[in-house]
């Protein structure tokens, strides 16, 4: 599905009439953002497809949180680290706040079980062959097991590209991040776990230096732009529908693969 955004700002900016008309998005050339994966190989073909045929050479930026809740983690991961910012059809991937659950379970798995697990973390264990826990949270030689069966199936290249993975990429007045920015503060000096997490003032209050952000993490109910933020994460583990926003000059429009 390709939809035209009609309007650049949306309602309720809660700007004053006097202040200075928020500037639309101007990247330096068309790119495509993608959002949330979650385990989604299948929705990440049919919508490569479609960006192939209608987008071929414009740079790709994965918004990041490929692993958890979907069924086939690495099914993902095996698709995505065969991409390249380089090349007829440069991709870049970003780093997600559930790329860093794994990572902090993978680092220290008695602290960062309890959050992974109960975030979609045995999915993906079980996307690798790798059973679940069987002692308790508590059970720290239970869980370096785990942690050790799980490094063992991914492997080491698979573990360093995850920590490779960049919080931010910028084409023109266009951020793309995970799941947001503190909206006063310039984008060059926004926190990491801002960038990964959030942050309380994104979705109310619109940036006023020019700049955009397209961002996932947060699912809404179809793609939205509105107060220089562009959504596209479609929880597309749960709705089977992954939307990707095409960013150019002239406009901003939504490409979506599966129920949609």
């Amino acid at each position: 599905m390709k939809r035209v955004v009609s309007r650049i700002i949306g309602r309720n900016t809660g700007q004053d009439r006097d202040a200075p008309a928020i500037p639309p998005p101007q990247p330096e050339e068309t790119f495509v953002a993608v959002g949330d994966l979650h385990g989604c190989p299948d929705l990440l073909c049919r919508l490569g497809l479609m960006i192939e045929q209608q987008h071929f050479g414009s740079p790709i930026v994965f918004l990041g949180d490929y692993v958890d809740r979907g069924e086939d983690t690495r099914g993902v991961l095996e698709l995505l680290m065969g991409s390249s910012p380089e090349g007829s059809q440069p991709v870049t991937c970003l780093m997600g706040n559930h790329e860093l659950l794994l990572l902090d379970f993978l680092d220290d798995p008695a602290r960062g079980a309890r959050s992974w697990l109960r975030n979609g973390g045995l999915q993906t264990l079980a996307s690798f062959g790798v059973a679940p826990p069987a002692g308790g949270m508590d059970n720290r030689p239970a869980l370096e097991a785990l942690r050790d069966r799980l490094a063992a199936a991914m492997g080491d290249r698979m573990i360093d590209w995850l920590r490779d993975r960049p919080l931010t990429w910028r084409n023109g007045n266009v951020w793309a991040v995970h799941a947001g920015a503190d909206p006063i503060k310039p984008m060059e000096a926004q926190d990491p776990e801002v960038l990964l997490w959030g942050h309380s003032r994104f979705h109310r209050q619109p940036r006023q230096d020019g700049q955009w952000v397209v961002h996932g993490h947060s699912v809404v109910p179809a793609p939205e732009m509105r107060d220089t933020r562009i959504a596209v994460d479609t929880g597309a583990y749960a709705t089977g529908v992954l939307s990707a926003a095409v960013i150019s000059k002239e406009d901003v429009r939504f490409l979506q693969a599966g129920n949609g």
